[in-house]
């Protein structure tokens, strides 16, 4: 094990609950591989807590925070600037604390999306046919712009409510459309990738129960939730025959870079994280 000194650079995750992340795992288990002198840590906050933790972290030696629920909003307000990601989605998931005492709000949350796809579903062509992002709020904010500057041809977002979803539609421009739960046979039957950015299956709760049968043969499903790494969804799509990405796989292609941003140098990629990650997860690799 790598040892930890008084130089030492700290990075984290912050959220309530965050007892659950597997990302101090992740990053630690990068740490460890390139020897440096560094520790990642889960930081567990009451609700009312995050701005005055976040205000004291900096300028200090924290060199940044993965954020998740339920602070992903909050941590953009609290930042005094941000990249496109993060504005667009109105959410960041990564904050990087500078030497002047500036906070810098990212959103990496779309960037592991396509890395996701990028490794377990290459022949996924985003150009062939509309792609169905279920849920209009943070997440899929993120996943929004990824996907369209990933070259997907339209993105349809399905919605509860659909004011929620044709909102977020409409802050992206022709190519994104919104749709109701309601509409959700018409929005499948053409799709080649479906996302799933809601907790909905988070912990065993609130299953989605859609009709995939509608889908064609050729589509792909993703849930962002990891934990249970088979989802009902997934394990719906599977049954269907559909090539499925876990939300573990997501985890990991945002956790690069925001290493990268915490410690200057990229993640080793010869280290299984995904193996360890499932391992923790109780899951055969």
């Amino acid at each position: 094990m790598t040892k930890i000194s008084g130089a030492a650079h700290l990075a984290g995750v912050v959220g309530a609950p965050v007892r659950q992340s597997l990302s101090p795992l992740i990053h630690n288990a990068w740490i460890e591989a390139l020897a440096l002198d560094a520790v990642y840590v889960p930081f567990e906050l009451a609700p009312d807590g995050f701005e005055a933790f976040v205000t004291g972290l900096r300028g200090g030696s924290v060199r940044g925070l993965n954020v998740t629920i339920p602070f992903k909003e909050r941590a953009l307000a609290v930042a005094d600037v941000a990249d496109e990601a993060a504005r667009s989605a109105g959410a960041a998931n990564l904050l990087v604390f500078h030497d002047n005492g500036r906070v810098e709000a990212r959103n990496t949350d779309g960037l592991g999306v396509i890395a996701a796809l990028v490794e377990h579903a290459p022949a996924l062509d985003l150009r062939s046919a509309p792609v169905v992002v279920l849920g209009a709020g943070g997440a899929a904010r993120g996943a929004v712009p990824a996907l369209l500057a990933a070259g997907a041809r339209e993105v349809v977002i399905v919605n509860r409510t659909p004011d929620r979803a044709q909102a977020l539609a409409d802050r992206f421009g022709p190519r994104v459309r919104g749709h109701s739960l309601n509409d959700i046979a018409e929005a499948l039957a053409s799709t080649s990738f479906i996302l799933n950015a809601t907790s909905g299956g988070m912990n065993d709760c609130n299953h989605l129960d859609l009709p995939l049968e509608l889908a064609p043969p050729t589509a792909v499903v993703m849930d962002m939730v990891y934990k249970p790494l088979r989802t009902s969804l997934l394990q719906h799509a599977e049954r269907l025959g559909l090539q499925t990405v876990d939300g573990l796989a997501m985890l990991i292609g945002q956790a690069g870079p925001s290493f990268e941003a915490f410690f200057g140098v990229a993640p080793p990629s010869d280290v299984n994280v995904r193996s360890l990650a499932l391992h923790a997860l109780g899951e055969r690799a």
